[in-house]
């Protein structure tokens, strides 16, 4: 499994680590009830294309982190990094973010 990851702001107090599972770069998930719509682009996610090892190295030193797809918020979750009561669906996949203070 590939996770597709982008750093914005990097090494500044405003950085944003972005990583999703590669195969839905591209998706718009809707929940009407909720009155969401969220493209997964690849502006945002970026285009690199890592393996969950090097993922992980990056997200543990994250600061402000947004997680989408069901494969990394189950690794982010079995390797602490996300508390399952955090977790929101929308279609089906999984978000997570990651914020410490």
């Amino acid at each position: 499994m590939a996770f597709t990851l982008k750093i914005h702001g990097k090494d500044t107090p405003r950085e944003i680590i972005a990583a999703c599972d590669s195969e839905i770069i591209g998706r718009t998930l809707i929940d009407k009830e909720r009155d969401i719509e969220f493209k997964i682009s690849e502006g945002f996610y970026g285009n690199e294309r890592l393996e969950w090892e090097k993922v992980a190295s990056i997200l543990i030193n994250g600061r402000n982190v947004n997680l989408v797809g069901n494969e990394i918020i189950k690794l982010a979750i079995e390797n602490d990094l996300v508390d399952p009561k955090n977790v929101i669906e929308i279609e089906g996949v999984k978000h997570a973010q990651i914020y410490a203070l």
